[in-house]
């Protein structure tokens, strides 16, 4: 019975001394990678980079941002321009009694690169095919304060897209769908959210307010 009872305290030591080299095992994987369980952090951004606005010709800027990139990679300035971006947003054209989702250029003909400003960044960029010149004065670009482009770039990560019309409060519209198709009104008040418009319309010789669809009325 003793040598059973001994041999048992031997395994539980052993038992023990396993379990402590597992705890400290893993207690070594934590401290290599303290943040193994978190996402990863945005990378900081490069001491001395801004953002600046170059011109390109309408039509062209993601021509000109490709462009712009292989002349990045080719003449080796990745440690000196970093984004380049041609600020986009949805919207919701209604057309031809249907509605589509578009994407259009927030700023046609112009172009945001994040980048170290010197000699050589700004030879790169301004000698690109496409690029007409930065914005800012002569030689010196003007750069953008940062809570300007964040709201870019929020602008940009919106869920919903924006409804395009082509009316506004005041203005006459004509119905085309509905009871009320080929009477006129005024409009009266536009919502963006729910994609209605209240009309004024003059009905028994007294405007009647109506509400509509976006599709069921159009800018006479």
């Amino acid at each position: 019975m003793a040598k059973q009872k001994e041999a048992k305290k031997k395994t539980g030591a052993v038992s023990s001394a396993e379990d402590e080299v597992m705890v400290s095992s893993d207690a070594e994987k934590l401290d290599e990678n303290p943040e193994a369980e978190q996402e990863t952090e945005e990378k900081p951004r490069p001491e001395g980079a801004q953002w600046y606005v170059i011109h390109s010709y309408s039509g062209y800027e993601n021509k000109v941002k490709k462009n712009l990139e292989h002349r990045i990679e080719s003449m080796g300035m990745q440690d000196k321009i970093f984004q380049i971006v041609v600020p986009t947003e949805e919207e919701i054209e209604l057309k031809d009694g249907q509605r589509r989702v578009v994407e259009r250029r927030v700023f046609p003909g112009y172009i945001l690169v994040e980048m170290i400003l010197d000699d050589d960044s700004w030879y790169v960029v301004r000698n690109t095919p496409g690029v007409t010149g930065f914005v800012g004065s002569g030689n010196n670009p003007t750069p953008l304060r940062q809570e300007e482009v964040d709201k870019i770039l929020k602008r940009m990560d919106a869920e919903a897209p924006k409804v395009k019309i082509s009316f506004k409060v005041g203005q006459k519209v004509r119905i085309v769908e509905g009871p009320f198709e080929d009477f006129t009104g005024t409009v009266d008040e536009i919502d963006l959210d729910r994609t209605r418009v209240r009309v004024l319309v003059n009905f028994f010789g007294r405007e009647t307010p109506i509400e509509l669809d976006f599709l069921q009325v159009e800018r006479v």
